[in-house]
């Protein structure tokens, strides 16, 4: 009888580094439940190296009070070089963070096998193979937050593509983006700048034309729409209506099974989701219409899970 699988699963973003145990019964099953999370500030202004010695802090205290793992699995902010488990290329999200070794550096901590990955990747793996992705085989899965992240799987691997960046669905084209600045440096019209929850604050100041707008966030428009103020509800039906768009258009280009979105915009309510699904169905084709449009299940856990899938599909694919 094989015994259970132990991996310690951290997840990197630039607000909080979270980490838990994630178990894997033989069968494959999770053993044990949600992993017990526990977190710390990313503190992400203080730069690249200086996050990475957060993140081994917390692997060590973790690793001190769990005892030993069969491995370690980090989905982290960046396009990440699984094979190196290296930061090839990342945001001003956190300053500094490109070319950090995570792999390197865990290993320093303790001799396990670890695996990194694009913390997006780890969201989609993790609802794929345990959330709202289970029992299909083509998963598109999308991360709409503070960004707007994405994720193939196909077949429960992850897609990278040539440079390691397949699923970056925040940097599609669409009108309503036009002129407004991303994250990436383009200002020629991504979707992430006016459909992220950031994005949602960025539109509303934009339409309110108002210099001394307090809008700060998301929640705020959220909060707003909720308490029935036009213009956030119209903010958050043009914003989910192009994002349906831009989804559509990603459905006809890669006819996914499904799929799967996820992240804090999620929470924005019926009005939202009713414009995004709207959008989806005017920009599909009409087979492509029919792909189911799903809320993730996981929430928070799903990044830890899937770093743990991860670093589970390296151990069986190098032993």
């Amino acid at each position: 009888m094989a015994s259970d699988m132990h991996i310690l699963a951290f997840d990197l973003g630039g607000t909080k580094i979270a980490s838990g145990m994630v178990t894997f019964a033989a069968d494959g099953t999770l053993a044990g439940g949600a992993p017990q999370n526990t977190s710390v500030p990313t503190n992400s202004t203080e730069g690249g190296p200086a996050v990475l010695q957060r993140l081994v802090d917390l692997a060590s205290s973790q690793l001190a009070e769990l005892g030993a793992v069969d491995a370690i699995g980090v989905g982290s902010a960046g396009v990440v070089d699984s094979a190196q488990g290296i930061i090839v290329s990342s945001t001003d999200l956190i300053p500094g963070w490109t070319g950090q070794r995570l792999a390197d550096a865990l290993h320093k901590v303790q001799a396990a096998p670890v695996t990194v990955v694009n913390d997006v990747v780890a969201h989609g793996l993790g609802e794929a193979h345990y959330g709202a992705g289970v029992g299909y085989s083509r998963v598109l899965s999308v991360g709409v937050g503070t960004g707007i992240g994405g994720a193939l799987i196909v077949d429960g691997q992850p897609v990278f593509g040539a440079h390691d960046v397949a699923g970056h669905i925040g940097h599609v084209m669409h009108p309503l983006g036009r002129g407004v600045p991303c994250s990436c440096g383009t200002a020629c019209g991504h979707i992430e700048p006016v459909a992220s929850g950031t994005g949602l604050a960025t539109l509303y100041a934009m339409r309110c034309g108002d210099a001394t707008t307090t809008i700060a966030n998301g929640r705020d428009v959220c909060e707003l729409a909720e308490a029935g103020e036009p213009l956030a509800i119209s903010v958050l039906t043009e914003a989910g209506r192009a994002l349906g768009e831009a989804l559509g258009g990603a459905a006809n280009l890669i006819d996914p099974d499904v799929i799967v979105v996820s992240g804090s915009v999620t929470n924005a309510g019926a009005v939202w989701w009713e414009a995004l699904r709207a959008g989806f169905e005017d920009s599909a084709l009409q087979l492509t219409r029919t792909i189911p449009l799903v809320e993730g299940v996981l929430g928070g856990n799903a990044p830890l899970i899937g770093a743990a899938v991860a670093a589970r599909q390296h151990l069986h694919n190098h032993h």
